[in-house]
């Protein structure tokens, strides 16, 4: 099912019976001040308004997954729990300690007087598994090099799409019936299964 926040609206504010409704107080996430919100719960999503008879509501809680935990701070509050919160948690520390360990990383750089190896241009690396002529020269594909030891373009034939679609139609076409001839043949010999 695909939720956007059009759907939601329109889905808030129908005549869908309400599970339960009422005033609440939440506890935003950044300031930690209580802000008291009308809730509706529909079904699995607990939406919730600045007023009671709004139309948009101001945001939605699914309800998927999660437990309910009464909280100790204050009487008759409660929390809504999500099973990847522990798992984000996990995660952040997990975070952390690798981002310790690449900060304890010592870096080795060569003694002084010493140099760097140093890469070869581009267009002089040439890779031995690939096969070449002895006459050509031993450049990369697409380098300077490469490009200043082509040969003059060969002027190509403009061939219209049809007629290529055509030719290679017509060549699987023949490759298709003559897989078939040699499967229908093959099916022919096969000897039949001895019945017990």
């Amino acid at each position: 099912m695909k939720i956007n926040e059009k759907n939601l609206c329109a889905f808030a504010s129908s005549a869908t019976p309400v599970d339960r409704e009422g005033w609440l107080d939440l506890r935003g996430e950044v300031g930690k001040n209580y802000q008291r919100r009308w809730f509706t719960l529909k079904g699995n999503l607990l939406f919730y308004f600045d007023k009671k008879g709004d139309k948009e509501p101001v945001g939605v809680i699914i309800l998927e997954g999660c437990t309910i935990e009464l909280t100790e701070e204050e009487s008759y509050s409660f929390k809504i729990v999500f099973p990847c919160e522990e798992l984000q948690r996990q995660l952040d520390e997990a975070q952390a300690e690798d981002a310790a360990e690449a900060a304890a990383l010592v870096t080795i750089t060569p003694p002084e007087g010493e140099e760097e190896p140093k890469v070869p241009p581009r267009g002089q690396r040439h890779n031995p598994f690939n096969k070449m002529a002895d006459g050509e020269p031993k450049t990369v594909t697409g380098s300077r090099h490469h490009k200043e030891s082509l040969r003059p373009e060969v002027v190509r034939r403009k061939v219209p799409f049809r007629d290529i679609h055509t030719a290679f139609g017509r060549s699987v076409l023949a490759d298709r019936s003559e897989w078939r001839a040699k499967l229908r043949a093959r099916e022919e010999h096969v000897p039949p299964l001895i019945q017990l």
